[in-house]
């Protein structure tokens, strides 16, 4: 669950607009206000927000948002008890409040509004409320039993440790299987085994590396595996791009049906690679 939280002065327009998303809005928390329209409801704040006239930014407005599966099963007496933990653990207490539930592309979340000046007319603290927010949501989150940021996160970095070892084993296995002996044949072998490799080309024309899609992500070589950077890649390769270089000194490839440039760095690389193995070949290693 995600709780996002600041103080605004425009409290009619910023409820309005949430309001009037929904056809029948479903109030799940009203405390201490008689209105049913944002405009009587502003007015009421109003009321308790004229005897602090120092304060401008009067509205405290939060976004509490559980994860899209807790939202599935979440009725109305389970939201207002998130609702009024989240107010707890923000030490809110006696105030003008209300929550509304907003429905956006099947992700429920509610919308809360509270009267920054008390009944003693004394304005809340306001100080790191965006991130005072999160941490409220989280203790509301774990006090209740829903899924936490935390919790969200572990299994995002999980879910991507795997998609990485799986394109890490995909990218062995053509290697292995096809053998390709240029940048153009690993494309074409990658995408045999699943993985769609995206050439990463600036507005020189040179191409500075790899992105790699799968599973519906999208990562840079390096961020699958070190060994996936261009570099070691051509240097993986059986020679032929290296020794096309060397044998017309170009650093122009054919790459997807097009012709590009290889960094100056990145052509040195393989072709001082390929020197190499030339030599230690030659001295019978």
């Amino acid at each position: 669950m995600i709780g996002k939280g600041k103080s605004i002065s425009h409290t009619r327009a910023s409820m309005s607009y949430g309001w009037n998303q929904e056809k029948d809005v479903e109030i799940v928390l009203k405390e201490f206000l008689h209105g049913d329209s944002p405009a009587e409801i502003t007015k009421e704040f109003k009321m308790l927000q004229d005897q602090n006239y120092h304060c401008t930014k009067n509205t405290l407005s939060f976004v509490i948002s559980p994860t899209i599966e807790d939202g599935k099963r979440l009725e109305a007496k389970e939201l207002q008890a998130i609702t009024k933990r989240f107010m707890h653990e923000m030490k809110l207490g006696e105030r003008q409040a209300i929550a509304f539930v907003h429905q956006d592309k099947d992700h429920k979340h509610i919308h809360l509004y509270v009267n920054r000046i008390d009944f003693k007319g004394v304005a809340y603290n306001d100080s790191f409320i965006g991130k005072r927010s999160q941490l409220a949501a989280e203790k509301a989150a774990e006090h209740l039993g829903l899924t936490t940021v935390k919790q969200v996160q572990f299994e995002k970095e999980l879910n991507l440790l795997e998609i990485r070892t799986e394109i890490k084993r995909r990218h062995d296995l053509t290697m292995k299987q096809f053998k390709p002996r240029s940048f153009d044949d690993y494309l074409k072998s990658m995408e045999a085994n699943g993985v769609k490799v995206i050439p990463t080309i600036n507005n020189q024309n040179k191409l500075q590396g790899f992105r790699f899609e799968f599973d519906g992500h999208n990562l840079k070589g390096s961020e699958v595996n070190r060994n996936m950077s261009l570099g070691n890649i051509g240097k993986q390769m059986s020679g032929i791009q290296g020794k096309s270089i060397l044998e017309e000194n170009s650093v122009s490839i054919n790459l997807a049906g097009k012709v590009v440039d290889l960094m100056p760095s990145l052509a040195l690389k393989v072709t001082k690679f390929i020197l190499k193995k030339a030599i230690q070949k030659g001295m019978g290693y």
